[in-house]
């Protein structure tokens, strides 16, 4: 049983993750589709996640903690960003309010799984973004800089410039078009495969924003087995920049607006990488020149094409249920990226329904999928989110609260369910899995990439450089380990071994001695 500090902690993660959650449901667009039941398998996948999180988390953090997990989620792409640091707690959480105001979970149960996954919450996102010093978008009025100044620098210096009509221009455009729509149909028809992070200023009106992709290529999704082989990479980055317009919304949905609008004419410089658990950092594509970069874009566009097709009328002929699981796998396994790093992924742990959550399944058709997730997430009308009429509620004034806090009685009582305990073998309609991981190391057999990711360490996440931050940086800038830091992220680059002291106008003298 969590201990008082603990449980207050507990429930300020709470109140916050419920704030949070409720601005972003009323102010982004519905989630709904013609295809898949989309509210149904999200209501699904919120009880997988109360059921199955805590056993999952604690395996991963008997090989990496929370906090280390959150210093690599900075050197590399894929789903580890702010989408991921919002949603596992949430979903968790949210499960967690569907079984109470099902009669099935008291507000004391399983106080210490509770307090586990909103201090694993707080330890990641605290470390994901030790460089801004936020946990979330929303404490930084909606804003995500969580890379170290080198990182920028080295991004500034290799974006490939490019202007509105040109080649390069027209293929990031379609390329972006094209995987934003493969990436949402992949993740079926939701954002999950779809992460925004920024902006950083790089010039005077100019500004540069981080898009990452993930599960694109065969991999952990059974359903693009056969689908997606000609796909070469799992995840990919893309650095844009703009010119003549400010991001002055980057939301932990991955959503992003500016003013004025940002259109294909303000992209006026454009880089492409891919990361994983094994890549030592985040490693170029197709970057050697404009002209190369361009024909990587488009030779992508046409593969992701070409997948999107097959995949469009493999998801034609699914059953409700195959649609269901499906949906629910994506929502659920959106932590899934923290057991590939610590090396202890397995497909049944992630790629499962947990049959307690199954227990419900007849109860999500559509009708009660949309109404009872509008109920919760938008009208916060349940019976378990009412508070006494004093109360008035961030946003919108209501005498309730989001999600239930823990009873601080608790901690005075012998008879609540500390936690679950194991988690039960799952079922799935997708019985069949190849055992095929598209990584950057090669297509790899489950067990080798487990044992490569465990054993694998980025040269600067070292006990020697990872306490080194840019705080360090801007006071010790002649120290031996900043400058060795700064010229392993140069190593390869148009910056290389160039250290610290660069400006953005350095950088920019770099950019076109290069044009």
């Amino acid at each position: 049983m969590p201990d008082y500090v603990r449980l207050l902690e507990a429930n300020n993660a709470i109140q916050s993750i419920g704030d949070d959650t409720y601005w972003l449901c009323v102010t982004r667009t519905v989630q709904e589709s013609k295809l898949f039941p989309v509210p149904s398998y999200m209501l699904l996948s919120y009880l997988c996640a109360f059921y199955r999180y805590p056993e999952l988390l604690r395996k991963v953090e008997a090989r990496m903690k929370a906090e280390e997990l959150g210093d690599r989620s900075r050197a590399m792409g894929g789903k580890l960003g702010n989408l991921v640091g919002w949603a596992f707690p949430t979903f968790y959480l949210l499960g967690r309010e569907m079984l109470i105001n099902f009669g099935m979970l008291s507000a004391e149960d399983a106080a210490e799984d509770v307090a586990y996954i909103t201090d694993f919450w707080r330890r990641f996102k605290l470390a994901q973004q030790r460089e801004d010093g936020h946990l979330n978008a929303r404490e930084f009025g909606q804003r995500v800089q969580l890379l170290p100044e080198r990182r920028v620098q080295r991004f500034h210096a290799e974006l490939q410039r490019c202007a509105p009509g040109d080649r390069l221009n027209n293929a990031a455009q379609a390329f972006l078009a094209t995987i934003s729509q493969y990436g949402f149909l992949v993740s079926c028809e939701s954002r999950c495969a779809l992460n925004n992070s920024g902006p950083y200023k790089v010039g005077e009106d100019r500004e540069m924003i981080i898009r990452d992709f993930s599960d694109l290529a065969e991999g952990d999704y059974p359903w693009l087995d056969g689908v997606a082989g000609d796909i070469p990479f799992s995840n990919l980055t893309v650095t844009m920049e703009a010119t003549g317009c400010h991001f002055y919304l980057m939301d932990d949905w991955g959503s992003f607006e500016s003013r004025p609008e940002f259109t294909s004419e303000k992209l006026t410089g454009v880089g492409l990488y891919t990361s994983d658990a094994l890549s030592d950092g985040f490693i170029p594509v197709g970057m050697g020149s404009a002209e190369e970069l361009a024909a990587t874009f488009e030779d992508l566009t046409e593969r992701i094409r070409a997948a999107t097709v097959a995949l469009w009328k493999r998801m034609a002929g699914w059953s409700r249920d195959e649609m269901m699981d499906a949906g629910c796998l994506v929502y659920f396994s959106m932590a899934k990226e923290f057991a590939h790093l610590a090396g202890v992924y397995e497909h049944d742990d992630w790629m499962a329904i947990d049959p307690r959550a199954n227990r419900f399944r007849s109860l999500f058709n559509d009708e009660f999928g949309r109404d009872f997730l509008g109920e919760m997430v938008g009208l916060t009308s349940l019976p378990s989110q009412q508070l006494n009429p004093y109360v008035m509620m961030q946003h919108n004034n209501k005498p309730a609260r989001y999600i239930t806090q823990v009873p601080y009685s608790v901690l005075e009582r012998k008879d609540a369910a500390p936690t679950l305990g194991p988690i039960p073998k799952g079922t799935s309609a997708f019985p069949h899995k190849q055992d095929i991981y598209t990584t950057t190391a090669g297509r790899l057999p489950l067990a080798e990439f487990n044992a490569r990711a465990a054993a694998f360490r980025p040269a600067q996440m070292s006990e020697e450089f990872r306490f080194v931050c840019d705080t360090t940086a801007k006071f010790h800038p002649d120290d031996e380990r900043v400058q060795q830091l700064y010229r392993l992220e140069q190593a390869g680059t148009p910056l290389e071994g160039k250290g610290t002291g660069l400006t953005q106008a350095d950088i920019e003298r770099i950019r076109s001695a290069r044009a």
